[in-house]
């Protein structure tokens, strides 16, 4: 999965929001499963096969179309292309392929090939050394592919090798090289279906980061509203990639997973609009459950000397950005390090002090305008 970057972190007509009307596609797991039952057909029945249906596991059937179905060395190579709807998934029109050939020894045995990624670091659930293929996709293809050949006579097992073209390619924009994923992309997937602008599909890439991060020994990580952000504190904190988290708006899920697989320390990392969501007390700062308070911020500006005309003017601002101009013309700085001081708060309260809690507010140009930090509570 690749997430959105912030072209403006106070922008939130920019982030992925699920709309009616849209149309759903297929994940990389049921595609590599379509084309999986396909070679097994036609390397059993001798026939070329055009089109498969399959059994998803959200409950409902789905039919593939092949690209293409042709012999490939002992065995059949069929292909489909990847249909994720209106998902901006950069996986969208890739071909999905999977060959099937014999093996002398009884049973089903499943392998990466081109393009689909290697996994070398722990954290993900899945062996190091072996291919990327998530546990849902995998049994999806097992089982499609046993049940195929169970009416077969012969005791001989089979191979499938699942591969991705394009996916070295394809990998270059997501972040499986950060997760420890190289040479290709992941088949992913847990229900088949791709929802569009799925904000489940953001929340899980944020969790399963964490979860890596944590298993090779990162104890602080940065979380982040956006791309920018992101490379504002990788810059000022040198922490290492894995311990950058683009969380997007996340930030109650974040906390959590950190708390949950023994981070420590977490900065949290953004701009004035997310952040002063978050200074009051919102944990999923999408524009659809809040909005911008800019009364907030002018609240925050008084108790740092600004005058009341001074209060009224940004109370009637039309973004958190127009607000941080008119303090920074006006030379109210010191609204910046409460924004970040609050929403320090915020994130420590969320979690009962279990995590330590540095908050960063960059400009948009990279400066830092604000930094709060608060330890952990003493643990009894």
């Amino acid at each position: 999965m690749t997430m959105n970057e912030d072209a403006n972190d106070d922008n939130d007509e920019l982030q992925p929001v699920h709309r009616r009307g849209l149309r759903t596609g297929y994940t990389t797991g049921a595609c590599a499963t379509a084309a999986a039952l396909a070679a097994t057909r036609s390397l059993l029945s001798g026939h070329p096969v055009s089109s498969v249906t399959i059994r998803l596991p959200a409950g409902v059937d789905a039919s593939f179309d092949m690209l293409s179905c042709e012999p490939a060395g002992t065995g059949i190579r069929c292909s489909v292309i990847k249909d994720a709807g209106d998902d901006p998934d950069v996986t969208h029109g890739a071909e999905i392929a999977a060959t099937v050939w014999r093996a002398s020894q009884p049973g089903v045995t499943l392998q990466g090939g081109v393009g689909v990624g290697t996994v070398t670091l722990p954290g993900l659930g899945l062996e190091i050394g072996g291919p990327a293929i998530n546990p849902v996709p995998r049994q999806m293809i097992l089982e499609a592919v046993s049940a195929e050949a169970a009416s077969e006579p012969s005791k001989n097992g089979l191979v499938v090798e699942i591969s991705v073209p394009r996916g070295e390619e394809l990998a270059k924009k997501t972040l499986n090289a950060r997760l420890g994923i190289l040479g290709g992309i992941s088949i992913l997937g847990t229900t088949g279906i791709v929802r569009p602008y799925s904000t489940a599909s953001w929340r899980a890439s944020v969790e399963q980061s964490i979860d890596v991060a944590a298993a090779n020994g990162q104890t602080e990580i940065a979380i982040t509203t956006g791309g920018r952000s992101e490379r504002f504190a990788q810059s000022l904190l040198g922490l290492p990639d894995l311990a950058l988290i683009e969380m997007g708006e996340f930030t109650g899920h974040a906390l959590k997973r950190a708390l949950r697989r023994g981070i420590r320390r977490v900065y949290v990392c953004g701009m004035i609009g997310k952040l002063s969501k978050i200074a009051q007390g919102h944990l999923m700062t999408h524009v659809a459950g809040n909005q911008v308070d800019p009364s907030f911020l002018a609240s925050l500006a008084g108790q740092s000397g600004a005058s009341k005309a001074l209060q009224q003017r940004m109370a009637a601002a039309n973004s958190a950005r127009e607000v941080q101009e008119i303090a920074q013309s006006a030379q109210v700085e010191g609204l910046f390090s409460l924004v970040a001081r609050e929403a320090a708060g915020a994130c420590y309260r969320y979690v009962a002090g279990a995590l330590a809690i540095d908050c960063l507010l960059f400009d948009f140009d990279g400066s830092l305008l604000g930094r709060a930090s608060i330890e952990r509570r003493a643990l009894s």
